[in-house]
């Protein structure tokens, strides 16, 4: 059951797009993540390009964020404040990324460019998920002892002056930092397709010290507002976005967040996020597979 893509320029099986969107909804239900981190790489190994799977996935993203913000807010597990002070600095990141595309998709280098950013990124936060799980499993099992208990703030972000009460996140920091944060997400959300939020949780976590009450929902809410600015970036800019391969995507993960969300209530923590890094890094290795090995074709004629 084929259906053709008017932006991607092919035809794909719906069944597929479907099932590969629900795969990855199964996964953001289980642990957390927006997804977009391994719907670009898995539209691209299915054969679609580089530039639409990014535009396309951000498309995804922001329609599946809605009924998470929705969702944490009616449990008060939002901070709007912090979350604006994050979309200003997304918003800012999408139009440097905008531009920054469109200059790598004019010198013919975004799909080369596309697949180091994302061995590198999924690599390194890969092995860091991994260490760390790896850590809370040999505490978990009495192997090892407690790790010592770090600094609420990270010294660079507590020595950041114009400090702000954030109430809801029980933060008292300069919003210098979630700026800079907010900013980082929005260029790697046009640039590789990614929600952020994989990046975003851990730094507001670990780097600001957020409370993990409201961590989730003001990522999705920052999430929602900067994906759905990057999809209008490429809508206007780069004209790479397929609205029909991005419904087929929604329609997946919508169904598969709920199984996601459902699985992962009866497992433990610590082996989520252990099974997390593993497909992650898995993506990595394959990316990296794919910048090495020589093509079937070594050339390609694309139309103007």
């Amino acid at each position: 059951m084929d259906l053709y893509l008017p932006i991607a320029g092919l035809s794909v099986n719906i069944i597929v797009i479907i099932g590969l969107g629900g795969l990855v909804g199964i996964l953001s239900g289980m642990f957390g993540v927006g997804g977009g981190f391994l719907t670009t790489p898995l539209l691209i190994f299915y054969g679609i390009p580089p530039a639409v799977a990014v535009a396309s996935s951000a498309t995804q993203i922001t329609g599946a964020s809605v009924s998470a913000v929705l969702a944490h807010h009616r449990r008060q597990g939002v901070d709007f404040q912090m979350g604006w002070v994050l979309v200003a600095g997304g918003a800012l990141g999408s139009i440097t990324g905008g531009y920054a595309f469109r200059a790598l998709q004019d010198s013919g280098q975004i799909d080369t460019v596309v697949g180091i950013l994302y061995v590198l990124l999924l690599g390194s936060i890969g092995i860091l998920m991994a260490r760390e799980a790896a850590q809370s499993i040999a505490v978990l099992w009495g192997k090892a002892a407690a790790p010592p208990r770090q600094r609420r703030h990270n010294p660079l972000v507590a020595a950041l002056p114009m400090r702000w009460r954030f109430y809801r996140s029980g933060l008292y920091i300069s919003p210098i930092a979630p700026l800079l944060l907010g900013f980082g997400t929005g260029l790697l959300t046009v640039l590789l397709g990614v929600g952020g939020g994989f990046v975003l949780v851990p730094a507001l976590i670990y780097l600001l010290g957020m409370s993990t009450r409201v961590v989730v929902g003001t990522s999705s809410f920052q999430i929602l507002f900067v994906t759905a600015a990057t999809t209008l970036v490429h809508a206007t800019t780069t004209k790479a976005v397929d609205i029909v391969l991005a419904v087929l995507l929604l329609i997946g993960s919508v169904v598969g967040a709920q199984l996601g969300t459902r699985f992962a209530m009866k497992v433990r923590p610590e082996w989520l996020r252990l099974a997390l890094a593993g497909i992650v890094l898995a993506v990595a290795v394959r990316m990296a597979l794919g910048l090495g090995w020589r093509p079937d074709e070594i050339y390609t004629i694309q139309p103007l």
